[in-house]
């Protein structure tokens, strides 16, 4: 069977109306690619690309296309937090700076605690992330150095802990150190070793796998004589040719790995789904307590326009929308993304595109409303 072609599905007929759907959307919209999966009940019922991962080589979106997952990486690192927690190696109403130490730099009318910077709730600061990147050959940097530097511009909080939520990059930076701290690994190998590799996401990173040739290129619509600022916006060495409509991106990374680094495809972020829907354990391994996958779910509102939970959260607004969901996006640069879990259904879907923004939400309700079984 092809890679970009359905799988899973009882029969291509059951999909075709929703392929038709989404190969439309992708072409009004200007979206190059898009890789989709779907899981329902344990296990992954569709995988399925459309359109192309390079418009340069005409390369098809797959389902193991990578890409940068950007801001979907922060429920990863609230997993691996939780992780620690199972194990009895941290308190998520400990104060964070008990285990980073540098976090103390900033000014706390009440301690911040994890559980604060798991649920946006801590008052931290959220500066525009829009030069936290470096072009993927470049050297990289310092990730402790990096969060150091932005806490000391950023000292005073926003709002007292607890009293409301408001999203904080910053705040997850903050939980890759606490994993730095408390695993005594440093948060990459951390996620790597006891995340990732328990599932099988073997070509998820937060570099590029090999070959090179399996990653999406990111791509920005933008009017041409437009060009020369919006390169000048950024570092040297990210923004590259143009293509028709789009200025492309050349390889890059984000700095700052905890708040939105991981780099991967569909068909390993939906290994990442089931843990979820499933409590916790995935093919007889146990990564999650029951408890502790229930707790990351339950939204709470605080004001403002997401409900948070523990890395998951969803739209205030779709607070009466049934079935019930969780959600976490990501979006940046060149790429769009979500990660969606109904958890009562026990459905789950992970999108992936190359592009900066599409109506994600007209494609997740299509796929949603397909007779999964």
């Amino acid at each position: 069977m092809a890679e970009n072609g359905p799988q899973g599905a009882e029969s291509p007929a059951e999909t075709g109306a929703l392929e038709a759907f989404i190969e439309e959307k992708i072409r009004a919209e200007g979206v190059p690619g898009l890789s989709i999966a779907v899981v329902k009940a344990g296990r992954v019922v569709w995988a399925r690309g459309f359109g192309l991962a390079d418009l340069a080589t005409l390369a098809p979106a797959g389902p193991s296309t990578s890409y940068l997952w950007f801001s979907m990486t922060k429920i990863v690192t609230a997993t691996a937090v939780m992780r620690l927690a199972d194990a009895g190696d941290l308190d998520l109403d400990a104060p964070a700076d008990e285990y980073f130490r540098g976090f103390k730099v900033v000014s706390q009318p009440v301690p911040v605690t994890v559980r604060h910077l798991l649920n946006h709730s801590s008052g931290l600061a959220n500066p525009l992330p829009i030069r936290w990147v470096r072009p993927a050959d470049a050297p990289a940097s310092d990730n402790g150095a990096f969060v150091n530097r932005l806490l000391a511009g950023h000292r005073r909080l926003k709002f007292a802990p607890g009293e409301r939520a408001g999203y904080s990059n910053l705040g997850y930076l903050v939980l890759g150190e606490v994993i730095s701290a408390v695993s005594g690994a440093g948060y990459e190998r951390y996620v790597r070793e006891e995340v990732l590799t328990p599932l099988g996401m073997d070509r998820t990173g937060f570099t590029y796998p090999e070959p090179a040739s399996d990653a999406a290129t990111g791509y920005h619509p933008l009017w041409k004589p437009l060009t020369p600022l919006f390169r000048a916006a950024l570092p040297g060495g990210i923004v590259g040719a143009r293509q028709g409509r789009y200025v492309s991106f050349n390889p890059f990374y984000v700095k700052g790995p905890a708040y939105g680094g991981l780099v991967g495809g569909v068909a390993e972020a939906a290994r990442f789904v089931r843990l979820h829907l499933n409590g916790g354990e995935v093919g007889g391994t146990r990564l999650l307590s029951t408890g502790a996958v229930a707790e990351m779910q339950r939204v709470t509102p605080r004001g403002g326009k997401r409900d948070f939970g523990l890395g998951w959260y969803r739209a205030h607004e779709a607070g009466e929308r049934r079935p019930f969901y969780v959600e976490h996006l990501g979006g940046g640069a060149g790429f769009w993304n979500v990660m969606r879990i109904h958890p009562g259904e026990s459905l789950g879907v992970v999108m992936m595109g190359n592009t900066t923004g599409y109506d994600h939400e007209s494609i997740l309700d299509a796929v949603v409303s397909a007779p999964w079984v």
